[in-house]
């Protein structure tokens, strides 16, 4: 009996991470180029594209929540042409304010109240032949090529564990001569039920290369 269970689970875990990877296999995500290779991240270089973009109120988890529900109800249909425009990747999230790069981090991410989240929209698509939302707290922005610094890591995106994540790729900025100049996003790629270890997540910031 034992070692039917134990077959049951491994064909029930292999089923998951096979399903988690085939989840995005296949989805558009933003081009970018890896100018360099560090320990514990690398510096891209991200051509243009095009986000669909919500402001909302509350910590960490409550915006990320709002945040998608108003994003995705667009993307599925409520808008000028009443037309399902295809997912990519990833979901992008970050404070409205800027604020200052400093070690340590004296703004505390999850407590912010006012952040945006985001959708990376098909490259297809140009600005003009995106419909138009039809809820006015979903804007549609262009996003120029920029810079940044990029740190990946697996499991749940916590609060806790995303400002451990920030502070800990602005202390390697900062030891290597990195200039941040942009607020820190987090970058989830994975639906919601993909199996944990299997999550790629990301923090960016973008970075001034002049220097």
């Amino acid at each position: 009996m034992y070692l039917y269970l134990a077959i049951g689970i491994s064909i029930l875990l292999l089923v998951w991470t096979i399903g988690s990877y085939v989840a995005i296999s296949n989805i558009e995500e933003p081009t970018y180029t890896v100018l360099e290779n560090h320990d514990s991240y690398e510096i891209r270089e991200y051509a243009p594209y095009i986000i669909a973009e919500a402001e909302v109120s509350g910590n960490y988890n409550e915006a990320s929540r709002a945040g998608f529900r108003l994003i995705a109800d667009y993307i599925f249909g409520n808008n000028t042409s009443q037309s399902s425009i295809a997912m990519t990747t990833p979901v992008l999230q970050k404070q409205s304010e800027k604020i200052a790069m400093t070690i340590p981090v004296i703004t505390n991410f999850s407590d912010s109240e006012n952040q945006k989240v985001s959708f990376v929209l098909p490259s297809e698509y140009t600005i003009d032949t995106l419909p138009t939302p039809n809820n006015s707290q979903v804007m549609i922005v262009e996003v120029p090529s920029y810079t940044a610094a990029v740190r990946r890591f697996s499991w749940y995106t916590t609060a806790e564990r995303v400002q451990e994540q920030i502070n800990s790729l602005l202390q390697v900025l900062d030891r290597d001569g990195k200039v941040a100049i942009s607020s820190p996003s987090v970058a989830r790629y994975n639906p919601p039920l993909s199996m944990p270890l299997m999550l790629r997540n990301e923090i960016i910031i973008q970075v001034d290369q002049s220097i």
